[in-house]
């Protein structure tokens, strides 16, 4: 078992989802970053869709017995003595995860043991105090220290959106060629700030499906991209879709941090 010690930041627990229940509003939720929630469970010997402790940082915990942990911050399969913390600090990636050998044991909603932020399925967010159960030793051995894991660098592919036809030319243009701020982050969503993308098209969209790194733009003209815990329908025009592989790029930058985007090569 562990004890949340100091919670920090947007702290959650996170597997890889709840696949299959978008026909009934439930979104997939999940790591903000899968790839590197599953590094992180690879260290310590777990399968991928072990549990994880997801967070931005801040987060302190202790082990109430002996476990084997290891974070993206300290990419080490190490253990923990009784009574031993582990701190995650704010780095340069935007989110952080810590893996438990065994895996963050609570209980499953719909399959998942993810928290979600919209919904409120899941768990509930840590608290200082909580006591967290681990799992069943896994058959797979840690593998101890390996490489850090470094933010993904360049441009974000992004593929048209369903509603591109309802933006001026010189706004897919733009979403292109200039330079977008990152102004505010969370499991729902990223907030992009830049010259205002016009649309051609005034009248009400009725809500329509949504999907992880779909590009929404509001009236304001600034983009919204989907992230984990997004709504699975939404009445903005989406005029992008960030494609799967970069999804966790943009999620990772930190707020005031710059990115651009690109067509296909």
């Amino acid at each position: 078992m562990i004890e949340i010690i100091d919670p920090g930041l947007m702290t959650s627990v996170q597997d890889q989802g709840r696949i299959g229940y978008a026909s009934i509003g439930v979104p997939t939720s999940g790591a903000v970053d899968p790839a590197l929630a599953a590094h992180c469970n690879r260290l310590v010997g777990n399968p991928d869709t072990g549990a994880v402790l997801e967070t931005v940082g801040g987060l302190t915990l202790r082990a109430v017995e002996a476990v084997v942990v290891a974070s993206d911050v300290e990419p080490v399969a190490r253990t923990l003595a009784p009574g031993e913390t582990l701190q995650v600090v704010p780095g340069v990636r935007q989110w952080h995860y810590v893996a438990v050998r065994g895996g963050v044991d609570v209980a499953a909603t719909l399959g998942s043991r993810s928290t979600d932020t919209l919904s409120g399925l899941g768990p509930d967010r840590p608290r200082a105090g909580d006591v967290l159960p681990v799992g069943a030793e896994p058959k797979t051995s840690p593998v101890g220290e390996t490489w850090p894991m470094r933010p993904r660098e360049g441009a974000v592919t992004i593929t048209d959106g369903p509603r591109i036809d309802w933006f001026t030319r010189d706004a897919w243009d733009a979403l292109t060629r200039d330079e977008w701020t990152v102004t505010d982050a969370s499991r729902v969503g990223v907030r992009l700030a830049g010259a205002p993308l016009e649309r051609s098209v005034e009248r009400e969209l009725p809500s329509e499906g949504l999907v992880r790194g779909a590009i929404q733009v509001p009236p304001d003209g600034n983009p919204i991209m989907m992230l984990a815990d997004h709504p699975t329908t939404g009445g903005y025009p989406v005029i992008a879709v960030v494609t799967p592989d970069d999804v966790a790029t943009v999620a990772q930058r930190r707020v005031g941090t710059t990115i651009r985007f690109r067509r296909p090569p």
